[in-house]
Formats: C-alpha cells, structure tokens, sequence
C-alpha cells in the first residue's frame, strides 16, 4: 500500500490536504462550531453538571462538523483502496452511524444526569474526530486484499 501511494504523487498530495484539512478543523473547532461541550470536557466534568446549551445549535454544528470529517474520511478511503463500491459502502455506514449517535447523544443529555458523563464524552467524541477513519481503513483494506486472494 505505502509503495502504490509513493508512486501516486497526485493521490499522495490529496492524502496530505485531507489531513492538513483535520488538523484545521481540530485546530479552529472553537471558532468554526458551537459546541459548550468543548470547555466543558476539558475541565472536571465527572463532577460538574451539564453546561447551558443550545439543542438546535448545537444539532447542526454537530452535524456539520460530521458532514465535513465524513468528507474529508471519504476521500482518504478513496484515495488508498481505490474501491467506489467501498467507499458508497462506508457513507452508508457513517450516515446510519450519525444517526445512532446522534440520538443516543441528545437521549443521554435530555433524560441522564451527569453519572452518565463518560458515555457521553465518548458518544461526541466519535460526532466530532474522525475515529471511524481508524477502523475502516484497516477492515477495508483487509476485506479488500481477501477477496483478492
């Protein structure tokens, strides 16, 4: 795989401005996204209650900020499996991802308290970082290279 990107300059490039594209969004997240969540998890939040919030806001911020690392993650696939099929195959699974996540997100804040803190760092966790990325390219990379075989 590595020695197929060092041939492909063009596609090695794309895999630099998607990169370079998530540090900018981690980078200006405070400015780009309205998120009280942010502060809040940085802080002692085992023992602190949920901060004021906008649901509408913070819905959409949400979800544009997972269109955008969705984007960006979907381009990666592409660009290192080469696979469209695949790649169609993933935005299904991170639409239908968005959506469990999204309402166990807006579930735990309406109807929890703050004991359910650490489900909830982690529910947004994977709204707002690519981590899916993480485990796809590995599984279709593999599935990938078993059919092949």
């Amino acid at each position: 795989m590595l020695k197929q990107l060092q041939q492909d300059k063009k596609g090695f490039f794309i895999l630099l401005l998607c990169l370079l594209g998530f540090a900018l969004l981690r980078n200006y997240e405070t400015v780009m996204f309205y998120d009280p969540f942010l502060n809040y998890f940085k802080n002692d939040y085992l023992n602190l209650p949920f901060p004021d919030y906008n649901s509408f806001a913070l819905f959409w911020n949400l979800l544009f900020r997972y269109l955008l690392n969705t984007s960006l993650s979907l381009l990666v696939l592409y660009v290192i499996l080469k696979d469209i099929q695949l790649v169609k195959f993933a935005m299904i699974l991170y639409l239908l991802l968005f959506f469990v996540l999204i309402v166990a997100f807006f579930i735990l804040l309406q109807f929890s308290n703050e004991s359910y803190n650490f489900l909830l760092f982690y529910i947004r966790r994977f709204l707002i970082q690519p981590l899916f990325l993480l485990l796809f390219i590995p599984a279709f990379y593999i599935q990938k290279n078993a059919g092949s075989e």
